[in-house]
C-alpha cells in the first residue's frame, strides 16, 4: 500500500472513530445521568433546577484565581501521574490505546473522548451526585474519601489480573488522591461546581491520548 493510500485509509478510520467517540459519548452521559436524575425528581425537583444539584454551574467569582491556579496545579500532578500508569500499562490495551501511532489525525476524535466520552459523565456520577449526596449524609470530609475510594477502585480493579495487585494498588492509590483532590477542588473552592475537575479530568485525557497518538510510551 503506498503512502498516499495509507493516508486516506487513517483518515476513514478516525471520521470512523469521530463517530464512534460522538455517538459513545451521548450513550455515557444519559447513562451516567440516570440515576442522578431520578434521584434529583423523587427529591429536589422543587428546590432547584438539575443542572445546578448536579454542580453544572459557574465557578464562584471571589475564589476564581485561586481555583485556576487550584486545576493548573491539579492537572500537572494529573499528568506526572498519568505518565507513571502508562508506563505500567504500557503492554496493556487501555482507553486509549486506539490513538496509538495515529498523530495529528486523532486529534478531533480524542478530544471528543477526553472532554465529553469520559470525563464529563464521570465528573456528573462522582462529584456531581455522589459527593454531594453523601456530604448531606456524612459531611464533606468522609463523603469526599468514600467517592475517591470508589473511583480508585473503579479505575484500578480492572488491571488486577493483568498487571498483579501490586501495580493495581498503586493506580489504585493514585487516581483516588487525584479524585480526592477534585472534589475538594469543586467544593471548597469552586461553590460546588464540577467545572474544575471536568477540567483536570479532560486535560489528563487529552494528555493520555497525544502519548498514544504519538507513541511516546
Amino acid at each position: 500500500m503506498n503512502f498516499t493510500a495509507q493516508w486516506i485509509y487513517k483518515i476513514g478510520d478516525v471520521n470512523y472513530m469521530l463517530l464512534n467517540k460522538i455517538v459513545s459519548s451521548i450513550i455515557e452521559i444519559v447513562l451516567f445521568c440516570f440515576i442522578p436524575f431520578i434521584w434529583w425528581l423523587i427529591t429536589s425537583k422543587k428546590k432547584e433546577n438539575f443542572f445546578n444539584w448536579i454542580g453544572f454551574k459557574k465557578i464562584d467569582n471571589k475564589n476564581k484565581k485561586s481555583t485556576i491556579i487550584s486545576i493548573l496545579i491539579t492537572s500537572l500532578f494529573f499528568m506526572i501521574i498519568s505518565i507513571i500508569t502508562l508506563y505500567i500499562l504500557k503492554d496493556i490495551e487501555t482507553a486509549t490505546s486506539e490513538f496509538k501511532g495515529l498523530g495529528i489525525t486523532a486529534l478531533l476524535p480524542a478530544l471528543i473522548y477526553s472532554i465529553f466520552n469520559t470525563s464529563l459523565p464521570e465528573e456528573i456520577l462522582f462529584r456531581g451526585f455522589l459527593l454531594k449526596r453523601l456530604s448531606n449524609k456524612f459531611g464533606f470530609i468522609i463523603a469526599n474519601i468514600i467517592q475517591s475510594i470508589i473511583f480508585g477502585l473503579l479505575h484500578g480493579i480492572m488491571f488486577f489480573n493483568l498487571v498483579g495487585i501490586f501495580k493495581a494498588v498503586i493506580i489504585i492509590l493514585f487516581t483516588g488522591i487525584i479524585a480526592y483532590a477534585m472534589g475538594y477542588i469543586n467544593e471548597k473552592k469552586a461553590n460546588g461546581s464540577i467545572f474544575p475537575s471536568w477540567s483536570i479530568h479532560a486535560i489528563s485525557n487529552l494528555f493520555a491520548s497525544i502519548i498514544a497518538m504519538f507513541s511516546i510510551i
